[in-house]
């Protein structure tokens, strides 16, 4: 989960690791703190009314949700333990998983600056509502979990032994997190059963992209991997368009694969540097108002592009590869997104908490709602088991003709090179 500089966030995952970026005054303690702390009902009508009033849906998902109030405001706290638990049963009532309450200890840690060092496990998590358990969206490449072997779906059902059935996802980031050197225990479940891993734990940096020149049947591609949609993603990814411009590329392949999302105008400037022209996307509120982002005429290059996507390219990653494919600019090869479509709002609130709030949902410029749905590829290319584990046991191998995406990528990519050379040659005949 990563809020924008206008204060929304993109997907709102619960963070196992995650870059956060809160900017603004919207982190500040109210002055009332103390109040708060005395009276811990005030902190149950807070959350009430930010929901009454931000919340998307405003069916509340057919809650009657002022017979919810009186509800909880009924019942006696004696803490603010009480407090915050009846606020998480509050919340869940709503059946939306990226709508949560986030204890001052927990909202502080979310308070991390996405161009510092991060500590963890690398993974962003959110809940799975079907096994109401926590499903893995994707590990960070070059992270403790990735070089581990956790995959995108990935549930979790132990940490150190300790069931996640029900588990909020908050307690779950507590369980996962630690010092550096510590190691934790998550057990798996895959299709074939569940393992166990133990993860040791790190700071880590992130760098978003990597690009290399490749030397293919079909000439010279610029290869770009973009890892996560963070603070520096888009002067890395404009630095590296440009070398490898210079260098005189024929096309590219820009890898998505397994890249969890971030920041949201980091997405929409990308999108800006490969599309001329149209729109990036659009964002519905309750009201149903439609904000959209459009091109502003200022692409790096129009040469022909395909994407490579995978089951863990969500949010950003989702706005990107739709806005291009909608756009006819790119075509997409590898398997299903995710499908994380929502916009939220985090909010501190009055004693040093924090509420993420589900305030919109966004489309691809043709009007998809791909929340839950997740985004097709043009060219379906599953990787078998095997596969995935030898690409990931050797990250050199990703992006090389023993990976089968890319493989198949530089195949179409090499279709749209000489249609773009048939195309400008009848062009230039006229």
């Amino acid at each position: 989960m990563v809020i924008t500089k206008g204060g929304l966030v993109l997907g709102a995952t619960a963070l196992a690791l995650s870059t956060v970026a809160v900017t603004g005054t919207g982190i500040h303690l109210s002055q009332s703190q103390a109040f708060f702390q005395e009276s811990p009902k005030e902190i149950v009508d807070e959350v009430w009314q930010i929901i009454n009033h931000q919340y998307v849906d405003t069916n509340f998902n057919q809650l009657d949700w002022q017979n919810v109030r009186q509800e909880y405001l009924g019942k006696p706290y004696n803490n603010k333990t009480e407090a915050y638990d009846a606020v998480r049963e509050m919340l869940e009532k709503l059946g939306d998983p990226y709508t949560r309450f986030m204890n001052p200890e927990e909202f502080k840690n979310m308070q991390i600056d996405t161009s510092g060092e991060l500590t963890g496990v690398g993974i962003q998590i959110a809940k799975d509502e079907e096994s109401d358990r926590l499903i893995v969206i994707a590990p960070i490449e070059d992270t403790p979990a990735f070089e581990a072997g956790i995959l995108a779906k990935d549930i979790i059902v132990k940490i150190n032994d300790v069931d996640t059935k029900g588990m909020d996802v908050n307690d779950a980031v507590s369980l996962i997190r630690g010092k550096p050197g510590s190691s934790v225990s998550l057990t798996i479940k895959r299709s074939q059963g569940e393992v166990d891993y133990k993860i040791v734990r790190a700071k880590i940096k992130i760098h978003p992209v990597r690009s290399a020149l490749k030397d293919t049947s079909i000439g010279k591609v610029g290869y770009i991997r973009l890892t996560q949609f963070s603070a520096q993603a888009s002067r890395e990814m404009r630095e590296s368009i440009e070398d490898l411009e210079k260098q005189q590329v024929a096309g590219y392949v820009l890898d998505l694969r397994s890249n969890p999302g971030g920041l949201l105008y980091a997405s929409i400037d990308i999108a800006r540097m490969w599309l001329k022209e149209g729109a990036i996307v659009s964002t519905v509120d309750r009201s149903g108002e439609n904000e959209r982002k459009f091109a502003n005429n200022n692409a790096l290059t129009d040469k022909p592009l395909v994407i490579l996507i995978d089951g863990g390219s969500a949010s950003a990653s989702e706005i990107l590869s739709g806005a291009l494919q909608d756009n006819q600019r790119a075509v997409l090869v590898g398997t299903q997104t995710f499908g994380k479509g929502l916009v939220q709002s985090v909010r501190s609130l009055g004693d040093g908490s924090g509420l993420a709030v589900t305030i919109a949902k966004y489309l691809t410029p043709s009007g998809r709602d791909i929340n839950k749905e997740g985004i097709p590829p043009d060219y379906l290319v599953e990787l078998a088991e095997e596969e995935r584990k030898k690409l990931q046991g050797d990250r050199t191998l990703i992006g090389t003709p023993e990976d089968p995406q890319f493989t198949k990528a530089i195949q179409v990519l090499g279709k749209k090179i000489i249609a773009d050379k048939n195309y400008l040659e009848r062009a230039s005949q006229k």
